[in-house]
């Protein structure tokens, strides 16, 4: 069986649904998911990024795919698709080929996006927890924090941060992406170093964000601050996650007090000396 798993979206995105790709993996297995994404697919045989198969200009009017992407799309026995399932000009254009499409959002309110995900391919047997292994490390003795995301909305403000890290009792590094102004932020080109790098904090803490989901998937104690959207479908799933929301869905980030946020660090987070990660 050569089976081909697309997943499109964003670091979050691809991470959520990890468990259920791992439980489709096949004898061969391929991966598509966006180009960033690329280095977190460790269990397939072979990943690809999206945007370099052609597959974007399927059923594109007055766009002819090229023929090497059907080609290639007809040599598998099975293709299990997040990408395209609200597109019926994309799965008209694919007729007759072994595709499967899934729903790319999840549709019941208050099921977790993991296991949404993961029980489109089958029976759950519990909670899905997306897990990313990394070379085993001794955490070291700082706390790492991204204090970005995707929309400003789930942003808390930068100065609220930065007060924050005063006021911790361990040093503070902060990590960034390439296109995230932070003078000092430590950065990778990879986001399977990033993952590694965050695999040794002793403790993370961000917003509503894929490097939050990253740290919760390497298995890091996190804080994760939420605002705009519902924790019971987003938060990020692992074993020592904490969530710090606002007092009602949709309020603003700045209702969110510092002195909550250290509140929730000391009920949540006990250091282990010496605990080692992956």
């Amino acid at each position: 069986m050569k089976r081909l798993i697309i997943r499109p979206g964003g670091i979050g995105d691809c991470i959520l649904a990890l468990p259920a790709m791992e439980r489709l993996r096949a004898e061969t297995t391929e991966v598509w998911v966006a180009g960033q994404n690329v280095p977190l697919i460790r269990f397939a045989d072979s990943v690809r990024p999206i945007a370099s198969t052609g597959l974007d200009l399927v059923g594109i009017p007055d766009r002819d795919p090229l023929p090497h992407v059907l080609e290639r799309l007809a040599g598998f026995d099975s293709i299990i698709s997040w990408y395209g399932t609200s597109r019926p000009e994309f799965r008209a254009a694919l007729a007759g080929l072994p595709f499967r499409f899934l729903a790319g959002l999840p549709d019941h309110p208050g099921v977790h996006a993991a296991d949404f995900f993961d029980r489109q391919v089958g029976p759950a047997s519990g909670p899905a927890i997306p897990r990313i292994k990394c070379p085993s490390a001794v955490r070291a003795g700082f706390i790492a924090i991204h204090p970005f995301s995707g929309s400003p909305r789930k942003n808390w403000p930068l100065d609220r941060f930065r007060e924050l890290a005063r006021r911790l009792d361990a040093p503070v590094r902060w990590c960034a992406g390439p296109e995230e102004a932070f003078e000092g932020a430590v950065r990778f080109d990879s986001l399977y170093d990033l993952a590694c790098w965050l695999a040794s904090a002793r403790l993370y803490i961000g917003n509503d964000s894929g490097i939050t989901h990253l740290a919760a998937a390497v298995g890091t104690p996190v804080v994760a601050l939420f605002g705009p959207t519902d924790p019971a479908v987003w938060a990020p799933r692992g074993e020592r996650v904490a969530m710090v929301a606002t007092p009602k869905p949709g309020d603003a980030m700045e209702s969110i007090a510092v002195e909550e946020v250290l509140r929730r660090i000391s009920r949540s987070w006990r250091p282990h000396p010496g605990r080692t990660a992956g």
